[in-house]
């Protein structure tokens, strides 16, 4: 095997969902939310004499010429991807290119993709080291998986230098892997585990100064799946080193990550991740119905009154994001109402609300495989108006209930209503620099066109801009949730498509059997 080989990696391309959100990101002229930060590190693994080049396909476009200068293209995906990364497949068995596929979708279903030379599974620290002695003493062998966890310390920084960032939105780097808990639909500690696992502090430190030197300046994602797993860790080593490292960069960051519901009991946490620049995190709060919770094992979220929870949260400077699902077996026809009023009292704008699915490795699809429920695969989108189970509400109802929250929560009226709720209750005291650049003042008039003017109920979104203009400091965050809400809608019409198409096929499925 020569050893100057050329490596291409490629992260396939993600629809447009509720949590891509392309539909927002063209007010500032991005191309997409997040790079594929397990590519970026991956890459960092590889010999530093391999010549590397990553596309993601949510930046530009892959070119027949981008594989055919390739001896090996690496791909990774998540479920959601699944089609793009098929259709790559193909393209690199077209020009005989050999493929070596890792990451989420193929750990999770290394059958569904067929005809790719190598996999390499789980996590990529531990099996990709054996790969690539494999390939030099030409031996590579089709399957490398494992059960271990890998030991956080021996992960790279990602190598940002084949990315544009300003195509991104925001950057995102990883602390910690696993989570304590153990949601019955999670397929998190299946992959992950519930040990929580971490960098040391020099590491982060070290990948924030990486950013900074690659000149990125604005949002900056922690993707662990609970951020705040080490909770001693984070109060007595990182979040000090990143105050004191933001202080001395003069804040260049503004962070966002997710955590559990159980943040809230911790003040001095709270008050930590506020002064180091966290501004915004998301919690899966899932059902207002502690029996639904019970069901799922979401036992930390069962008791509490999850409206002031989240106010809670936001007086502490910390936007909250937030999932919910609807289809749980304990679910009743009154959880539809009872969510729709959750959401809009405590002001919680960035509201996922999706259909149970039950993802393979998980308890849940355990049960229900045992109960003979199981249908077909989940598609990787909460939001597609599939399951891949037969719930115990009835299907039509369920459905109706859904999308009745939807219409509800994703109006301009009602999104606009939560801003507001939002904006009087949260905290500004920690913000220490109030920046306003030049694709910020383009999102304000592209809104104002857009959604002031274009789009149909604009008089809620003029009403809250002229009502944020009494406190300056809000006017900002108005006009980028007023942005969100119109992606939101936009995946409403999405939905509502889909409804429509699943209807038809079942009309015409009951028309055959009649």
């Amino acid at each position: 095997m020569s050893d100057n080989l050329k490596i291409l990696l490629i992260n396939p391309e993600i629809p447009s969902t509720f949590w891509s959100l392309k539909n927002a990101l063209k007010f500032v002229s991005r191309k997409a939310l997040l790079p594929p930060l397990g590519l970026l590190t991956v890459a960092a693994m590889l010999p530093d004499y391999f010549e590397k080049k990553l596309i993601d396909m949510n930046t530009g476009a892959l070119r027949d010429r981008h594989i055919k200068w390739a001896d090996y293209v690496f791909i990774s995906a998540m479920v959601i991807q699944k089609n793009s990364a098929r259709a790559v497949v193909e393209r690199c068995n077209k020009f005989k290119v050999k493929v070596v596929a890792g990451g989420p979708l193929f750990t999770s279903f290394p059958e569904m993709i067929p005809n790719i030379d190598h996999l390499v599974l789980n996590e990529a620290e531990i099996t990709l080291p054996d790969f690539l002695k494999d390939l030099a003493n030409n031996s590579a062998k089709p399957l490398y998986k494992t059960d271990q966890k890998a030991d956080m310390r021996n992960s790279p920084a990602p190598l940002w230098k084949l990315i544009d960032m300003n195509k991104y939105g925001m950057m995102g780097l990883q602390y910690s892997r696993g989570c304590p808990f153990d949601c019955d639909f999670c397929d998190v500690t299946n992959l992950l585990g519930r040990k929580v696992r971490t960098k040391i502090t020099s590491q982060i430190i070290d990948e924030l100064e990486s950013l900074y030197v690659h000149k990125w300046r604005g949002e900056v994602f922690f993707v662990d799946d609970n951020f705040i797993g080490k909770r001693r860790r984070l109060k007595n080593e990182l979040l000090p080193a990143i105050i004191d490292w933001m202080r001395k960069r003069n804040h260049p960051f503004a962070f966002n990550t997710q955590t559990s519901i159980d943040l809230v009991d911790d003040e001095e946490l709270m008050t930590l991740m506020a002064k180091a620049g966290f501004d915004s995190v998301f919690i899966g709060i899932e059902s207002p119905n502690d029996s639904s919770l019970a069901e799922c094992s979401k036992t930390q979220n069962i008791g509490r009154d999850l409206v002031a929870a989240v106010k809670k949260i936001q007086r502490f400077g910390m936007q909250v994001q937030a999932g919910f699902i609807v289809g749980f077996d304990n679910d009743k026809p009154n959880v539809f109402d009872k969510l729709i009023n959750l959401i809009q009292d405590s002001g919680i704008i960035t509201a996922m609300i999706g259909l149970l699915n039950a993802p393979p490795g998980t308890k849940l699809h355990q049960r229900l495989m045992s109960e003979n429920r199981l249908a077909e695969q989940p598609t990787g989108d909460n939001m597609d108006c599939t399951m891949n189970f037969i719930p115990k509400m009835d299907i039509h109802e369920l459905m109706g209930g859904y999308m009745k929250v939807l219409n509800t929560i994703y109006s301009q009226k009602y999104i606009c209503r939560r801003i507001k709720t939002f904006l009087e209750n949260y905290n500004f005291n920690n913000k220490k620099k109030f920046r306003v650049g030049y694709r910020d003042l383009a999102a304000f008039f592209r809104s104002m066109w857009r959604i002031g003017v274009i789009e149909k109920g604009n008089l809620h979104y003029w009403a809250l801009i002229i009502w944020s203009f009494r406190d300056f400091r809000r006017v900002p965050l108005a006009v980028r949730y007023s942005i969100f809400g119109f992606h939101f809608r936009k995946i409403l019409k999405s939905a509502h498509t889909q409804m429509k198409a699943i209807a038809a096929a079942s009309a015409a499925e009951c028309k055959t059997q009649t």
